[in-house]
């Protein structure tokens, strides 16, 4: 029988018919690849602080048994003390996950001691906010090393034994500067495209083995980690807008509604999750109106700080970068975070307590978060 013009769907019914079914098909396929995380064994790089430490109570809740990975022992043991009210096995191992040797030797231990391991979460992070003049070649060395080879060190170090046992989750948290080019953010931005396209390329691959990697990428979180930050050129000016931008509801989410959020991302299996509307908003401006986005951020560059050549090359933290603007009122909502993340410098001297601001004194040494 001939089908008449009058018979066939409108162009729009068509596609909003397509996005049921394709929803449909996702949701069967997150309820077909659940998993229940009690007596699973999951592992954390960059535990001990910030949004790890945050997953690390998720998964705890969960009955999960967790292992931490950092390279403060301090901070490890305190974190380990706290997780343990949830009555799960919680295990440690201080490593430096950008060498190759000390991944390998800490997923062969967690082996050894839990048998198997069900879950990565590759969080360890570092970012460095500046003027890309005032960036040098380390600054990209270390955050290549960071958010790209760690990630590839745990996980060549964790597949065979996920291939073997047939299942296994990867979390890989990535950013939303790994999707859209944010200025003065030059070196976190290229080694989170890497990361972004890394963790991809896992999940193209693994999906035959029964693992599901997700893809996390996350706009601004208030984790208390801006304190721990690396700032370059006028560093009071960029600490305090990088603090502002995060303490406000407008731009960030909190750390605990972002680590749910994830948790559950693993449990289903998803590809991706994109945290935040305003960055799902913005990349989606830049999917659909690349040249128009890329205007946008250019006219924002435009009233960043700037510097002039020589000046502001020092890498300082956001605790050596203070000002009347941060902290103040204006960065309160991310600042009462830091303790509870363990965020605080472990050379701090004294307590705002009007607003729960660290303030310390002393170098550091070590570049990387």
């Amino acid at each position: 029988m001939r089908v008449t013009s009058q018979n066939r769907l409108p162009l729009p019914l068509k596609i909003a018919a397509l996005g049921v079914a394709a929803a449909g098909f996702s949701y069967a396929l997150g309820r077909y690849r659940r998993i229940d995380f009690s007596g699973k064994t999951v592992l954390i790089s960059g535990a001990s602080r910030g949004l790890g430490l945050e997953l690390a109570r998720k998964f705890a809740a969960q009955r999960a048994n967790v292992v931490l990975l950092a390279r403060d022992q301090d901070r490890l043991k305190e974190a380990a003390q706290e997780l343990r009210k949830y009555g799960v096995d919680i295990s440690t191992r201080q490593c430096d996950v950008t060498q190759a040797d000390e991944a390998r030797r800490a997923i062969t231990s967690v082996v050894d001691e839990f048998k198997t391991i069900d879950v990565l979460v590759n969080n360890a992070g570092i970012i460095q906010v500046g003027p890309a003049e005032n960036m040098n070649r380390d600054d990209y060395a270390d955050a290549l090393a960071v958010h790209f080879w760690a990630p590839l060190n745990l996980t060549t170090e964790v597949l065979p034994y996920m291939k073997g046992q047939g299942s296994g989750r990867i979390v890989n948290i990535t950013s939303i500067g790994g999707k859209v080019a944010v200025p003065h953010l030059a070196p976190y931005v290229a080694s989170k495209f890497a990361f972004v396209g890394f963790s991809e390329a896992m999940r193209a691959e693994l999906i035959k083995d029964g693992i599901y990697v997700t893809t996390v990428v996350p706009g601004l979180m208030r984790t208390g980690s801006h304190i721990n930050a690396f700032f370059k050129g006028q560093h009071q000016k960029e600490f305090a807008l990088f603090s502002i931008a995060n303490a406000s509801p407008l731009f960030s989410t909190a750390s605990e509604r972002a680590a749910r959020q994830i948790v559950e991302a693993c449990r289903h299996g998803k590809a991706e999750l994109i945290i935040t509307p305003q960055a799902r908003l913005l990349h989606l401006a830049n999917s659909l109106f690349p040249n128009i986005t890329a205007e946008v951020l250019g006219l924002i560059s435009r009233g960043l700080p700037s510097t002039r050549p020589g000046e502001g090359d020092a890498l300082k933290r956001g605790w050596q970068s203070h000002s009347f603007m941060a902290p103040s009122v204006l960065t309160r909502t991310a600042d009462r975070v830091i303790r509870r993340n363990q965020e605080e410098p472990r050379s701090a001297s004294r307590t705002n307590a009007s607003n729960g601001f660290i303030k310390a004194s002393g170098p550091e040494r070590d570049r990387r978060g």
